[in-house]
This record gives structure tokens, sequence and C-alpha cells, in this order.
């Protein structure tokens, strides 16, 4: 905000620019404080953001403020240069000058403020991506996680299935080896009976027997080969 300049004579002026180099230093410290504030945060909370936003404005109120103060400083250089007495010259001359001196005091040490400023935001700025890169990469472990759970119970289930067919080749390889030890004994029987000379009827009704006993282990096989294929067909 701008202040009057009094009157318009030297004296007000420089009173004008006294008081806004008071203002400008209080301003100019508030802004110091506000940034230890954020300094001390590790990150830009919500609080953080309002207390962001307030110094941006104060900021560039002090600015304005050094503008007011320069362009005073013109006007007042302006002035002196037309006083008569060379003693009273060059007393404003040098207070001029100090005015000067002060507000390009100021405005170097508001650009410091800004560009510190303008660093933090952005290293808080960074460590939020950081963080949010990190939480992204935690998901992906997790579903590489489930992937190799699901892998894992593919390969048990491999497992079980293997483990199956080998039951079922065993028992298959089992009963083979009985059906021939049933035939060497069908035939040891048809020799005796024969021997004892049974009618051709009995030995019939033996060889229907043996067919009917040939159908069950075909069926007998294929339904084990059923049941392995729907075990199997079910854990995929």
């Amino acid at each position: 905000m701008a202040v009057e300049a009094g009157d318009g004579s030297l004296s007000g002026l420089y009173s004008s620019s006294k008081r806004l180099s008071l203002k400008v230093r209080d301003s100019l410290e508030r802004l110091e404080r506000s940034e230890y504030t954020l300094k001390s945060s590790s990150s830009l909370s919500s609080s953080n953001a309002v207390v962001s936003g307030s110094s941006d404005e104060q900021a560039t109120t002090i600015r304005l403020d050094i503008n007011q103060i320069q362009s005073l400083c013109s006007d007042m250089d302006r002035l002196w240069r037309s006083i008569p007495s060379k003693p009273q010259r060059d007393i404003w001359k040098r207070k001029v000058e100090q005015v000067s001196e002060e507000a390009e005091s100021f405005r170097a040490s508001l650009d410091k403020y800004l560009s510190r400023h303008q660093k933090q935001i952005q290293e808080a700025q960074e460590r939020a991506e950081l963080l949010g890169r990190a939480s992204g990469d935690s998901h992906v472990l997790r579903i590489f996680d489930e992937e190799a759970q699901a892998m894992e119970s593919v390969r048990r289930s491999s497992r079980v299935l293997e483990e199956s067919f080998a039951t079922g080749v065993a028992i298959l390889s089992k009963y083979s080896e009985q059906r021939d030890h049933l035939k060497r004994a069908q035939r040891k029987a048809l020799d005796v009976l024969n021997t004892l000379g049974l009618s051709n009827s009995l030995l019939r009704l033996i060889e229907r027997r043996n067919r009917v006993d040939k159908w069950i282990k075909y069926a007998g096989m294929i339904l084990t080969v059923i049941i392995l294929i729907v075990f199997w067909r079910w854990t995929r």
C-alpha cells in the first residue's frame, strides 16, 4: 500500500520514505519467520500451503512498498538539487542516498528470500513425488506377490495332478498284471476241465464270463481316465 507524501515538500517526502522503510523492514522480518516455519516442516501440509500463500502476498506488498520508496527517492533527488545552500544540498543528498541504498538493500533481501522460498517449495514437491512413487512401487510389489502366489498355486495343482496320474497308471499296471495272472489261471482251469471231459456248454459259459470280465476291465480303465481328466480341469 502506498504512503502519502505529505505536503510534497522535501521534508514530507523524506518522512514518508522513512515510514515506508520501517514498514518494509518489519515485513521482511515477518517473512523470515514464516520461512523458518516452512523450513522446519518435512512436507507441504495444508497449513504450510496457507502459510506459503500468505508469504507470497506479503512479498508482493513489500515489493510495492520498495517501489514506492524508490519513487519518493526520485522526487527527493529532484528537490534537493534545487536547494540554493550548498551545505543543505549536501545534507539532503546524503539523506536521499541513504534511503535509496536502504531500498536497494530491501530489494536484494526480498529477492534472496523469494529464491530460497521457491527452492523450498520445489524440494517439498520433489519429496511428495518421491513418496508417491514409493507408494506406487509398493503397489507393484503387491501385484508381483499376488502373481507369485498364483504361480505357486498352479505348481501345487500340477504336482497333485501328476501324482494322481501316476497313481492311476500304477493302478492300471497292477490291474494288467492281475489280468495276466487270471488268464493263465483260466487256461490251466480249462486244461483241467478238458482233461476231466466236461461238456462244451460249460466251456462256453466260462468263455462268456471271460468276455464279461474283459468289458468290466475296459470300463474300469475308461472310468479312471475320465476321473483323471475331470480332476485335471478342476485344478486348473
